[in-house]
């Protein structure tokens, strides 16, 4: 799957964009069909707010794309939190396709 990483108004480094790529690859253990993934990193500018590290994922799929955003106070813990949910979905997503049949 192809991930691309995107940090709007400042510099990930290299160590982020690993960690986010790994975290997101893991989700075609859940679904096989996942063409691209689109990772948005930026921090809010709430700079006085702890949790103001935001995250949104869309991931291609044939049919409708999923997508999934949550902020937190670091772009690990929000990656994460994003990645939970979009797990959620795509296992909504395959349990209906498994109904149609």
């Amino acid at each position: 799957m192809n991930v691309i990483v995107q940090s709007i108004h400042f510099d990930a480094d290299s160590k982020l964009v690993n960690f986010i790529t790994e975290k997101v690859n893991k989700l075609t253990v859940f679904h096989d069909r996942i063409i691209s993934s689109e990772v948005t990193l930026r921090v809010g500018s709430d700079s006085e707010r702890p949790d103001n590290k935001h995250v949104e994922i869309r991931l291609a799929v044939p049919g409708n794309d999923l997508f999934a955003k949550r902020k937190a106070s670091s772009f690990e813990e929000a990656a994460v939190l994003t990645v939970d949910a979009l797990r959620n979905q795509v296992e909504r997503e395959k349990t209906k396709a498994r109904e149609v049949r």
